[in-house]
């Protein structure tokens, strides 16, 4: 087996979304960090994201028929947009699968973004777990 070099182990950019404190209007949110609690580029210039998942805290809701995806280099491209009815607590999957065909390949350093679309949340919280090289 061969080292590669420059090449670590894999690392985690989790961030997490919360009606109480960052809202719910129909935008683009980039997602805190959970680990420090900054806004801001979670994941850096170069990185490959091989899978991960999203943690629903607390189901999700709207007054109208709201849908939810997550960003990292391009619009849904960590998960795409699920309407509101599908975020309900537990885990769900990401797009990226630990295959190459849907790793996701940083061109600058990224922050993990919330796209709320259609309709305003009116509650939820939710992490995301990203697993990147």
């Amino acid at each position: 087996m061969a080292i590669i070099e420059g090449v670590t182990g894999p690392k985690i950019a989790t961030a997490e979304y919360d009606f109480a404190r960052d809202g719910g209007a129909v935008s683009s949110i980039t997602l805190r960090s959970v680990d420090s609690d900054s806004v801001g580029s979670a994941i850096p210039v170069g990185a490959v994201i091989l899978g991960g998942y999203v943690d629903v805290l607390t189901t999700l809701t709207s007054g109208g028929a709201a849908t939810i995806a997550i960003n990292s280099e391009g619009a849904g491209d960590a998960l795409a947009a699920l309407a509101v009815a599908s975020w309900t607590a537990g885990r769900k999957s990401v797009i990226p699968a630990f295959t190459g065909a849907t790793a996701i390949k940083t061109t600058a350093a990224r922050s993990i973004v919330a796209t709320i679309a259609t309709a305003a949340l009116t509650a939820g919280k939710f992490r995301v777990v990203l697993i990147y090289v």
